[in-house]
């Protein structure tokens, strides 16, 4: 792996990390379960963009990687359908 790609994947593994991070504050602040979900989300890509960059032959098409995204983007989708289904309902 280049350099390049190393700085790179490391400034997006921290952008991730901050996010969640910021997230997973806002969720101790109100127990809202929305960015718990995100946090945890955020938090699973960072691990992935680490992963990628510490693998002896890092390759962003392999399969696990796409798995592991899928995760993280499932995380965000079940955060939405859950906010929108408590406020449907009045709970929040």
């Amino acid at each position: 792996m280049n350099p390049v790609s190393a700085i790179i994947l490391g400034a997006i593994a921290m952008g991730s990390f901050v996010s969640g991070a910021f997230f997973l504050r806002f969720w101790r602040e109100g127990r809202d379960r929305f960015f718990l979900l995100f946090a945890l989300s955020f938090f699973v890509e960072a691990a992935s963009r680490v992963a990628i960059a510490l693998s002896a032959a890092p390759n962003e098409a392999s399969p696990w990687l796409y798995c592991v995204r899928l995760l993280a983007y499932l995380l965000i989708i079940a955060a939405a359908i859950d906010k929108n289904r408590a406020a449907a309902l009045g709970d929040r």
